[in-house]
């Protein structure tokens, strides 16, 4: 592989000096567009409304600034209703995985509730394991977890992009998004 080198001279010399090639980096991150979680979750509302099997079933589905928080009358309309939004969730591009879908629980009036958090972020736990994997396998690049990101940096571009895709092949509970591409 071939790094091209800056000459510069310094007018008082007649040393020439010479800089690094130019580092490249991205950060991995676990992130979603609110803006889409936003749009799926009206989604399902209408669908709620429109269809014939749920229509009666007095379903409410408020999303909050951490969690979508569902209240119907039995688990299988629950179970229905989280068929309807992971097809939502998938059309409009967010992964399945930022859905931690918590446990059921009984109300008042034989209903039942649940609320679904939304994982944003990587665990150190996770990080960690990412920056291993990058250390072990790929010995130009550097990892470093700065705090719910890993960045990984190396000189060369095509270092990067292979990073990038081997990281796509591993299957991590959080969804990944490579971002800061420079």
């Amino acid at each position: 592989m071939f790094y091209a080198q800056l000459q510069f001279r310094n007018p008082t010399s007649n040393n020439p000096t010479f800089s690094m090639a130019s580092t490249f980096s991205f950060d991995i991150v676990s992130d979603f567009d609110q803006q889409e979680l936003v749009n799926t979750v009206d989604q399902v509302v209408r669908d709620i409304k429109g269809r014939y099997d749920l229509k009666d079933t007095q379903t409410t589905v408020e999303l909050a600034e951490e969690s979508i928080n569902v209240s119907t009358d039995s688990e299988f309309t629950l179970n229905s209703l989280h068929d309807i939004l992971r097809d939502k969730a998938a059309k409009r591009n967010l992964s399945q995985k930022i859905f931690d879908f918590g446990k059921v629980e009984s109300a008042s009036g034989n209903r039942v509730r649940q609320e679904i958090k939304l994982k944003k972020g990587i665990s150190q736990e996770i990080a960690k394991q990412i920056s291993k994997l990058i250390r072990d396998e790929f010995k130009k690049v550097q990892a470093s977890i700065q705090g719910d990101a890993v960045r990984v940096s190396a000189k060369s571009k095509d270092d990067l992009q292979v990073v990038m895709q081997r990281l796509k092949q591993e299957d991590y509970p959080v969804a990944l998004q490579f971002t800061n591409y420079r």
